[in-house]
């Protein structure tokens, strides 16, 4: 490991001197919850949040892309990148993990060219969680509690400094290039502090699935045709908010607009959710998800089966987020405990997940 350590009162340096170079982003307070969003001063720095309610995969995908501009006669078509050199600040390594998998969804095969010039240009300094972002996180069963790689540079609060493992050499350059005579390399007893702290950190989570998450996809596998899924149908109201907030759903729709003289006009990439109705709806009227409890199983079955046959990584970091965001309570834990007793035999457990409407 590669550690040097800043006291906390020099973070407000650093970030004001990266601001000279990078647009820098980080976690601030909107009214009672936490948003990743441009760091205008050092002291809208918040490390010590709980969660973000959008992913900061906004900043690699964001929410409404221009990917192009065109006339209308066919002569000109003009690509659109955004290459703005960018920091993103206090990223959580649940969150973390996420980015990860866009990152190869995006580059592996078809590479996705305004992803990868965002991606090229974009800096992540995680954060280690030491203690439970919410009742809805279990990012320790899924295995995303902590980070090795993925990073430019990760901190693990240490009380009164920071400890920072540098895990790229342009994250090194953040430090050589904009930080002051403060950050020094960690001594024997700044590690002797880090090891202390991670040691604290672990018993405050919980395994929250009821089975080791290796087994996840292969459960999903046999699950096809479990009636759980038209018990969730029922219950879901087809809203999209558990999509909106997912750190690795990036599922999105293409529109083109054009201006009032209809003679050019821009092409944009937007959000979209397999949750809707109208996302699976094709030529002819036909859907081929037309129920909402179809879409319900796609959902998890793309989130514990089908990334990880497709890129190794499941697609569920356990944030929480979308059990968060849900209005009738449908949640991943008490769905994937539900279908594993299922499967087991074990009808108390299996029911818990029944009848949790508001």
């Amino acid at each position: 490991m590669n550690f040097r350590v800043i006291p906390k009162e020099d973070m407000g340096r650093w970030v004001a001197a990266l601001q000279h170079h990078y647009r820098v982003v980080a976690p601030k307070p909107v009214y009672g919850q936490y948003i990743f969003a441009d760091v205008e001063s050092p002291n809208d720095l918040h490390l010590d949040y709980t969660q973000t309610v959008i992913p900061p995969k906004k900043y690699l995908l964001p929410q409404r892309e221009e990917l192009l501009r065109f006339s209308l006669d066919g002569n000109q078509t003009e690509p659109v990148f955004d290459g703005q050199p960018t920091v993103v600040l206090g990223v959580h390594t649940c969150d973390l993990h996420a980015i990860q998998l866009l990152d190869k969804v995006f580059t592996t095969g078809y590479v996705d060219q305004h992803y990868r010039k965002r991606r090229e240009n974009t800096l992540l300094v995680s954060i280690e969680c030491l203690k439970p972002c919410s009742e809805h996180s279990f990012c320790k069963s899924m295995g995303t509690l902590s980070a090795t790689e993925g990073f430019d540079l990760h901190l693990t609060d240490l009380g009164d400094a920071y400890a920072v493992d540098i895990g790229s050499e342009p994250g090194r350059a953040l430090l050589d290039e904009y930080a002051d005579a403060s950050w020094r390399p960690a001594s024997e007893d700044d590690y002797k502090r880090l090891n202390a702290v991670l040691a604290e950190k672990w018993p405050r989570f919980s395994y929250r699935l009821d089975f080791d998450v290796s087994e996840l996809p292969s459960l999903l596998r046999v699950s096809y045709n479990s009636p759980l899924w038209k018990e969730l149908g029922q219950r879901c109201l087809g809203c999209g908010s558990c999509t909106n907030v997912c750190p690795t759903c990036y599922c999105f729709n293409v529109q083109d607009e054009v201006d009032f003289a209809q003679s050019v006009g821009k092409r944009f990439r937007i959000w979209d959710s397999c949750q809707l109705n109208e996302f699976a709806m094709v030529a002819g009227g036909h859907n081929f998800r037309a129920t909402q409890a179809a879409r319900q199983r796609h959902r998890f079955l793309r989130k514990g089966q089908y990334q990880t046959e497709a890129y190794g990584l499941l697609g569920c970091v356990g944030c929480g987020r979308c059990a968060q965001a849900c209005l009738v309570h449908i949640n991943p834990v008490d769905t994937f405990n539900a279908l594993y007793h299922e499967r087991t035999g074990d009808e108390r457990q299996t029911s818990s997940v029944k009848g949790q409407t508001p």
